[in-house]
């Protein structure tokens, strides 16, 4: 997991330094740059502790969500533009149907029987390199571009759980926040706002003059296990004073008999301990307009 970040965002920013030497800089002009904006349609999964399958590759198709995004890009060079971006997405997890009740390593996730959705706001501004350089202006643009990018995001999150039968007075169906709850008997709760490292690929269609219409998929390599609510390890039951917390922190489990015995006990592990951190994915749709650029025509005396 950590190669695939590590390479894949080393090749993405090394392109973009070879992209800009002084040649370019002089053969693109100003004339020739320009800007567009954005609006996409986005699906959006995530890697962590509530998947089929403990490690980094693995999703579950069934629990992907709609966002959407609007963005603006400006073209410096042949080959590199900035862009920036604001998204919304949703992801979510549950164990009953991500977990398979009868494999060996899977039924202690079916037993946990955690189900979550977050809702996710993302701001992010990266570099796109194009792997066809185009030395001209807009209107002579390729009409296939594919193109990668690298950069840096800031995204909030508010991971709920979904509250099931019970005997805490919780209402069955509701979906309750669960960063104040600290249902790990955390010494502080989780930050909801974080950073994040987006990268991926996609590529880009001319449609006409103006428009452009691309295909993306993008990582979003985050520095917190707590996007699903789940990372460490069971809490005390009687440190958990609140319904809520006793609720998520404990009693949503399914057994603790049999194969079970003392599932939540304390410091019994509730996540997965080999991963660190969640994931997020983005693939989406986007439809690009170009702004057209003023071109300042030369004064004869």
């Amino acid at each position: 997991m950590k190669n695939i970040f590590t390479y894949s965002t080393a090749f993405v920013l090394g392109l973009a330094l070879v992209a800009t030497p002084e040649a370019d800089a002089q053969q693109f002009s100003k004339r020739k740059q320009y800007n567009s904006v954005g609006f996409s349609l986005n699906a959006m999964n995530y890697f962590g502790d509530v998947v089929p399958v403990t490690n980094f590759t693995s999703l579950r198709f069934g629990a992907t969500r709609v966002g959407a995004g609007v963005s603006i890009t400006r073209r410096f060079y042949p080959r590199l533009s900035g862009r920036f971006g604001l998204s919304y997405g949703r992801i979510t997890g549950d164990d009953a149907k991500a977990a398979d009740k009868d494999g060996p390593d899977s039924k202690f996730r079916y037993n946990r029987n955690f189900s979550f959705r977050n809702d996710i706001l993302e701001a992010s501004a990266v570099a796109v390199f194009d792997l066809i350089e185009n030395r001209n202006n807009y209107l002579k643009r390729p009409d296939f571009v594919p193109y990668v990018f690298a950069g840096v995001a800031g995204f909030y999150s508010n991971p709920k759980g979904l509250v099931g039968k019970n005997n805490e007075g919780l209402t069955e169906g509701s979906y309750i926040a669960l960063a104040d709850l600290k249902t790990e008997d955390q010494k502080e709760k989780y930050g909801q706002t974080q950073f994040a490292i987006p990268f991926g690929g996609g590529i880009r269609y001319r449609i006409n003059r103006n428009f452009d219409a691309s295909l993306e998929i993008g990582w979003r390599k985050t520095f917190t296990d707590y996007i699903d609510d789940v990372g460490g390890k069971y809490a005390d039951v009687k440190t958990l004073a609140s319904g809520s917390q006793r609720y998520f922190g404990n009693g949503i489990t399914r057994s603790q008999t049999g194969d079970f015995a003392n599932f939540t006990s304390p410091d019994s592990q509730r996540g997965d301990k080999g991963n660190k951190t969640d994931w997020y994915i983005v693939t989406g749709v986007t439809l690009n307009y170009i702004l057209t650029p003023r071109i300042k025509n030369p004064k004869f005396r």
